[in-house]
């Protein structure tokens, strides 16, 4: 049997513990709440980690605990997936991003010819992941952050100037997950109508608030459980490979 789990916190809204209790029964997932990660290495050894996936706060911070990181990621820069590789008494870690490939899968059967331009909330790791899985889909990125820096970057106050040309949305932040249902990561719809596609990497609850204030102006929308699945089965397939270092 496999030993995998989750790193991250803080945990208690993650549904990926359930998710491979019922479809990848070769593997124990734990989940693991890690203020730092000053002692990784020491939890793999003692609890003799085959792999795991990442998640807030640590998906750009892992990369320093990593010995070598697949092209991919290091493109993407944040990994949410990493295996471990043990010969020789050595232990050997390898990151990936199966945020990335899962995001785009799921987002392609929803696509309009109309959505061309998006904007993305956040310019955490998962904003990383989605950004880079749309310019690899031929459609613009314009990043929305509470402190805007560079090119490409703008602040929530400029949000609504650009939301009539940018039709797809892509909420990428934790704001709106549970515990704090009642938070949005927009003030308000900011103009979002029928032809808006607003995608929310949140799954917990499976309606945010955000989602359900976009629905009911016509929107098309998504939650993250699909793309939660989908990178999950993603991050079993890179553990089973196994391959030697």
């Amino acid at each position: 049997m496999l030993h995998v789990g989750l790193i991250g916190i803080p945990l208690g809204h993650s549904g990926s513990a359930d998710y491979f209790a019922r479809h990848h029964k070769d593997c124990r997932y734990c989940a693991y709440e890690l203020p730092s990660l000053d002692n990784l290495r020491l939890l793999l050894e003692q609890e003799q980690l085959d792999g795991f996936n990442v998640t807030l706060p640590y998906k750009t911070a892992i990369l320093p605990h990593l010995d070598t990181v697949d092209d991919d990621a290091s493109a993407i820069g944040a990994v949410n997936c990493v295996s471990v590789r043990r010969s020789g008494g050595l232990m050997h870690l390898t990151g990936h991003n199966t945020d990335c490939p899962a995001f785009a899968e799921t987002l392609q059967p929803l696509l309009q010819p109309w959505h061309r331009q998006a904007l993305v909330l956040g310019t955490g790791g998962a904003a990383r992941a989605v950004s880079h899985a749309l310019q690899q889909l031929g459609i613009g990125v314009t990043r929305v952050s509470r402190t805007p820096r560079g090119a490409g970057t703008i602040g929530y106050g400029e949000v609504a100037a650009l939301i009539n040309s940018h039709l797809l949305v892509v909420n990428a932040t934790p704001v709106g997950m549970w515990p704090q249902v009642e938070q949005t990561p927009l003030p308000d719809t900011c103009g979002i109508g029928p032809r808006h596609l607003c995608y929310d990497l949140i799954y917990n609850p499976v309606e945010s608030r955000w989602l359900h204030e976009a629905a009911l102006q016509g929107a098309t929308v998504c939650n993250g459980l699909s793309m939660l699945h989908r990178q999950a089965d993603m991050s079993h397939r890179l553990w089973t490979e196994r391959p030697r270092f």
